[in-house]
């Protein structure tokens, strides 16, 4: 198990990275939070999981990601983990648990020992320290620019990020910072479409996309979005290619009312 591990960590070097980049075959990033779910990802070929700290909200129903916890992310990222055999495991770091930059490798290593493969923090500039602690730690680190979810109370919501070409230079100056710091990727979120397409451009490592246009290297999205499982909201970049939550709220519908109806035995 080690040494799987340990090969898929070294898919997520910079340098494999950087060469994905150059394939420019586009990266397919979807997130998990329990066993089945990741099993079905694998199956279907994705490229990487993501432990995505939106279980917040798709998962544990809070009205945000501020109050997932690293105990929620140790406990969901375990699950994700049984579920894989060959698919690198990426779990994020939840707010308050990468302040300095011991935090955030002893943190790290709490998740990579539940199963991940690398982790994930938001922020640029502000956060090179921390990004850099973790890649001399040895753990593999992407970035997360433009949007960040954790911030979204002091932000007053979810804002497109770099609409004006002072924000652009700002988002460009963060990529080249977090790359510099050692991340093998970058999520790239809610950035206006001109610079994302000015960040994939200036840096060598990946840039996934969400919500950021067509120009990034690939994109992540929460798969409960995707696959229509969180019916009562949905990101208006995105387009379900499935209504799984009114598949199951109509399944339960004919099973009870057959089972009332004395169709099924309690037995079947």
């Amino acid at each position: 198990m080690g040494g799987t591990m340990n090969n898929l960590a070294a898919t997520l070097a910079p340098s494999a990275t950087a060469l994905r980049k150059i394939a420019g075959i586009p990266i397919a990033v979807l997130t998990a939070y329990d066993y089945p779910g990741a099993r079905l990802l694998e199956e279907a070929g994705i490229d990487w999981v993501l432990v995505g700290d939106s279980l917040g909200m798709v998962v544990l129903g809070y009205p945000d990601t501020t109050s997932v916890t690293l105990s929620d992310m140790v406990h969901h990222t375990a699950a994700v983990a049984r579920g894989l055999s060959h698919t690198p495991l990426i779990a994020d770091l939840p707010i308050g648990t990468y302040n300095t930059a011991e935090a955030a490798v002893k943190s790290a290593r709490e998740l990579l020992k539940a199963g991940a493969h690398a982790v994930k923090l938001e922020g640029g500039i502000s956060h090179c320290t921390q990004i850099a602690a973790l890649s001399a730690a040895g753990i593999p680190i992407m970035g997360h620019i433009g949007m960040l979810p954790q911030s979204v109370r002091e932000e007053g919501g979810y804002k497109i990020k770099g609409k004006t070409p002072e924000q652009g230079d700002a988002l460009v100056a963060d990529a080249l910072a977090v790359e510099a710091a050692g991340a093998f990727s970058m999520v790239v979120e809610l950035v206006h479409a001109d610079t994302a397409r000015r960040i994939q451009t200036a840096v060598r490592i990946p840039t996934i996309g969400i919500g950021a246009g067509q120009h990034c290297d690939g994109q992540v999205l929460v798969t409960h979005d995707l696959v229509g499982a969180f019916p009562w909201f949905r990101p208006k970049f995105v387009l379900p290619v499935a209504s799984v939550g009114e598949s199951i709220r109509t399944a339960v519908q004919q099973w009870a009312a057959a089972l009332k109806e004395g169709k099924v035995t309690k037995s079947e």
